[in-house]
């Protein structure tokens, strides 16, 4: 394949993917103006409201002012003045991404890879920037810079990854050989004279187990917040459809209504993480759904909001175990990974510091998908919905760094039981080892 043939067949795929995206929402609000409206209204309207929705689930903050007829229609308090849109329906963001990930891998099949790489992002940009020129109306007008980076940057993290998956892995590594070249050239002359032998070994080996660990332990309570999710949905099936039947929106409407839901499921998925974390998550001011109770007012009408728990739960605090167990076996799973074959074994101190490095990653990861998760979502109340990124990256990383450090210190079951086989019972070989030597003393024999 030539250069520039893989060039253009990367385009062509960025191309695909962002009209995926905008055709999610552009064609159910095409049906409902040639339906309902008769083509009559600007279609520049829902063009406009089709790109809205696809840079609002990239994460692009909107600025909203509602019409006064509209917000007398509403009742809303505080509608009336100009709110932000800042929470993301990150559907949209996790298919940029599965797309990102298989435009890198066709490129790296390729002998021009970074040429296939480069294409395509390049391209996702240039159609970012037409889309987020072109979307700005009166009553709702998006951030420019955001519209152009944020979209961009997410789509490019996918190619990158299907591309190279080691890039990451490989700059770290870098990064942690720049640390151990610069450490013994900057340490003090006071120090034992074994530090400088030790330290960049144990920085590296600390660094690597930690972002394994953390890494897993964030995959392991996002992975069973994924399976509540699913749980709560089926097991509340038939509050969701009362909720559909009372919201009326007609066969279009529920359409673009179980669209925007479908969006809004990755964030359910994170809340759900919020929850078993323990700092549970706020749908408007002054609300609360957390292990211990939850307490709500007027919610949005989202009729899959009916899977959030009512009043308090007698066994709540066991969805708080969750993490603890995820990070003691994320620790166990770290720990058969090393140490090596004739490497010591890591002593107390590396192995505290191993397993609170990885409750750190685990909080930093789960803190940011928390901040992604939430924002504002309407006038009023709802300018606060979704999870406390602090809140929840500080107690995942004291959960899990606490249960990571258990399981680390915990001694091996396979050493326990190499210990007792291997010590003599009263001073008499097992019968097993009577039976080895006999069959090896036959064989000298022969």
């Amino acid at each position: 394949m030539k250069r520039i043939t893989t060039a253009l067949l990367a385009a062509l795929e960025a191309l695909i993917v962002v009209a995926i995206g905008v055709g999610i929402s552009l064609v159910p609000l095409t049906v409902l103006w040639a339906t309902q409206f008769g083509l009559s209204v600007n279609g520049l309207v829902f063009w406009r409201a089709a790109v809205d929705v696809w840079l609002v689930g990239n994460g692009v903050d909107l600025a909203a002012q509602l019409d006064p007829t509209l917000v007398a229609a509403l009742g809303l308090p505080g509608a009336e003045a100009p709110f932000p849109i800042t929470i993301a329906l990150l559907g949209f963001a996790v298919l940029a991404v599965s797309f990102g990930v298989r435009t890198g891998r066709r490129a790296a099949a390729t002998p021009f890879r970074w040429v296939g790489v480069t294409a395509a992002v390049l391209t996702y940009a240039l159609l970012t920037t037409v889309l987020a020129g072109t979307a700005g109306t009166d009553a709702l007008r998006p951030a420019l810079l955001q519209g152009i980076l944020l979209p961009t940057a997410i789509y490019a993290a996918g190619v990158l990854a299907g591309a190279d998956p080691g890039l990451l892995g490989r700059v770290l590594g870098r990064c942690l050989s720049a640390m151990q070249g610069a450490l013994p050239g900057r340490r003090p002359a006071r120090l034992p004279a074994r530090l400088p032998a030790t330290l960049p070994d144990t920085v590296r080996t600390v660094a690597g187990a930690s972002l394994r660990g953390g890494a897993a332990a964030a995959a392991g309570v996002v992975g069973v917040a994924s399976v509540v999710v699913c749980v709560l949905i089926l097991g509340n099936f038939a509050t969701i459809i009362g909720l559909y039947e009372t919201v009326q929106a007609g066969v279009l409407g529920g359409i673009v209504l179980t669209l925007a839901q479908l969006a809004l499921i990755p964030n359910l998925v994170i809340w759900a993480v919020s929850w078993l974390v323990g700092p549970g998550i706020a749908v408007g001011v002054g609300s609360s759904v957390s292990p211990i109770g939850t307490s709500l007012g007027a919610l949005p009408g989202l009729p899959i909001l009916g899977i959030l728990p009512h009043g308090s739960l007698a066994f709540g605090f066991v969805g708080l175990l969750v993490p603890i167990l995820v990070g003691f076996l994320a620790a166990v799973i770290v720990r058969q990974r090393a140490p090596h074959p004739g490497v010591s074994a890591p002593h107390l101190a590396q192995r505290l510091l191993t397993g609170f490095g990885t409750g750190l990653v685990a909080g930093i990861l789960l803190g940011l998908l928390a901040w992604w998760s939430g924002g504002a979502l309407g006038p009023g109340r709802l300018v606060e919905v979704g999870p406390n990124p602090f809140l929840v990256g500080g107690f995942a990383a004291l959960e899990v760094g606490v249960a990571a450090c258990a399981g680390l210190l915990t001694p091996e079951p396979r050493l326990l039981h190499r210990g007792s086989t291997d010590a003599p019972q009263n001073g008499r070989t097992t019968g097993g080892s009577r039976l080895l030597g006999r069959l090896l003393n036959s064989r000298q024999t022969r």
